[in-house]
């Protein structure tokens, strides 16, 4: 473990410095670029917040869908464990054992805590934006 400045103080401090002094200073294509890089670093950051809480909570939903599995202690094991467990969930919704019933309402819940759940990480803005009328 490293002392301070942590990873996401230096996080914060290069997306202020992209924010604040280069990206006004930039035109065209590289304003947009400098843009895209501190969304990227935005990310990150958000990623850092809530990966574990999350991926521990999609676990629990997934025991709750599919047969109680032990889970891996380190982060990585567990994000490609969550991605096998979700795979099996999909063959099993191919086959269609949620077409209908309990387990349909179940695994739609799942499925949109989990989008809620990325969409916290990746543009929290879409959690919030009104629904557009058709």
């Amino acid at each position: 473990m490293q002392d301070r400045p942590t990873v996401p103080e230096l996080l914060s401090a290069v997306t202020r410095l992209l924010d604040q002094e280069v990206v006004p200073n930039l035109s065209g294509s590289r304003q947009f670029y400098g843009r895209v890089a501190a969304n990227v670093l935005r990310i990150v950051m958000r990623e850092l917040e809530h990966a574990e809480d999350q991926a521990a909570a999609e676990w629990q939903r997934l025991d709750g869908l599919l047969a109680t599995a032990e889970r891996p202690a380190r982060q990585t094991a567990l994000q490609d464990a969550i991605w096998q467990r979700t795979a099996e969930l999909c063959a099993r919704i191919r086959n269609g054992e949620a077409d209908g019933g309990p387990y349909r309402e179940q695994v739609l819940a799942h499925l949109r805590q989990t989008t809620h759940d990325k969409l916290v990480i990746s543009n929290p803005k879409w959690i919030t934006r009104p629904v557009e009328e058709e």
